[in-house]
């Protein structure tokens, strides 16, 4: 143990035995870093979590990558089919990081009951449909079997079947609109078997989800025909680079598109996390750096004898500057809020806990301030031991 851990130690344990005038501003210091350091590490887990939650809820619906028809990737429905034969297909061998991929096909059309009607898209999904993506965000009922014969089951949106007064089991019906101006349209009866509720306006107000072959039936098109194929990386933070690797990868009718690029009022929406993390971060650094500064200054003045006697017994000016910074180091220990949907696409706040941040975070804020107490501490080589001594 060196000297100067030595003589700040005795100045902890001495500022716990006798009351100054020090005593109740460290104690305030101490609780204003350990309140500055929860505040920090709430910011930064529940910014986090809300940026992976609503990612992953996107892509729970979307995918993370859609490959689709040069003339059909900005619409919402399917109008070109695409055949299944591909190189791709059903595994995306060719191109590392992809975790699955499924094939999907899309309609517009209209739901009409007794008291209401609403327009809707039905998103047909296949056996190859990756259902644990959204089974989380059932809330009600099950998912539709689409793995044996045709069936008129689906999965709609909690905020249809509000507005629709529509219940588990109920029937109702759907209708699709045929290709050319003077054709009736077609009708299908479907069977709410599920609610799903993901929190995101944009589906739950437009998408029911129920067997593929529906669309293809309307579309008249080949069992081998889809819309489109949704495709799953391991690593989002990868999804801009897996993205151009897969359009490499595919014939030149084919077009991808990211979820980021998509939905990118979404995304771009929440980059602006990271700026007020940045701001909540930087505030309360400062609040604690100032806060260690104030007790540093108080407790230098409290003990300007202590300074004198140790510069008169021979101690240069740093070997002091590093007791006090010890002692400085003392202050750094420390012994479900619900949102609109419709603003934060998530009906509470979830927390994203890595140790990594939190360690991090410590770190960051012990260098921060004791880099800046080197300068209150520099009063110290301003103390002259004759003068520091007849201090009373």
């Amino acid at each position: 143990m060196n000297l100067e851990y030595f003589i700040a130690k005795r100045l902890i344990t001495a500022k716990g035995r006798k009351s100054s005038i020090s005593a109740p501003i460290i104690k305030i210091a101490i609780a204003a870093i350990a309140i500055g350091m929860i505040m920090m590490i709430v910011s930064v887990a529940t910014g986090i979590g809300l940026q992976e939650k609503i990612r992953e809820k996107v892509s729970a619906f979307n995918g993370h990558i859609i490959i689709s028809n040069f003339d059909d990737n900005q619409s919402q429905v399917s109008v070109t089919p695409i055949s299944t034969h591909q190189d791709f297909y059903p595994q995306f061998k060719s191109v590392e990081g992809i975790t699955h991929i499924q094939a999907v096909a899309s309609k517009a059309g209209i739901i009409r009951t007794e008291s209401a009607f609403e327009g809707i898209i039905f998103k047909g999904v296949g056996k190859d449909y990756q259902w644990k993506n959204i089974r989380e965000y059932i809330i009600s009922g099950r998912i539709p079997d689409g793995a044996h014969q045709l069936n008129n089951e689906i999965l709609i949106s909690q905020y249809l079947a509000n507005r629709l007064n529509l219940k588990l089991g109920t029937t109702f019906n759907t209708f699709f609109m045929k290709e050319g101006n003077n054709q009736l349209p077609n009708l299908r009866v479907f069977k709410v078997v599920g609610i799903y509720n993901s929190g995101i306006q944009e589906f739950d107000a437009s998408y029911i989800i129920g067997d593929i072959r529906h669309v293809q039936r309307i579309n008249k098109w080949q069992p081998d025909q889809v819309g489109a194929f949704e495709v799953f990386v391991d690593d989002f933070t990868q999804i801009k680079t897996k993205g151009e690797e897969v359009y490499e990868q595919t014939n030149s009718t084919l077009d991808t598109q990211t979820i980021a690029e998509k939905y990118y009022y979404i995304f771009e929406w929440l980059q602006l996390f990271d700026f007020n993390i940045i701001v909540i971060l930087i505030v309360m650094i400062a609040v604690a750096t100032i806060n260690m500064v104030v007790a540093l200054l108080v407790l230098i003045l409290e003990r300007t004898q202590m300074i004198g006697i140790l510069k008169a017994l021979g101690a240069n000016n740093w070997t002091i500057r590093k007791v006090f910074l010890y002692n400085a180091f003392y202050l750094k220990y420390f012994g479900i809020i619900q949102l609109n949907p419709e603003n934060y696409y998530v009906n509470e706040a979830p927390v994203y806990l890595n140790w990594m941040y939190i360690v991090a975070l410590n770190i960051g804020t012990i260098v921060i301030c004791l880099l800046v107490l080197l300068i209150p501490s520099y009063i110290i080589t301003k103390i002259s031991p004759v003068k520091a001594i007849r201090f009373d």
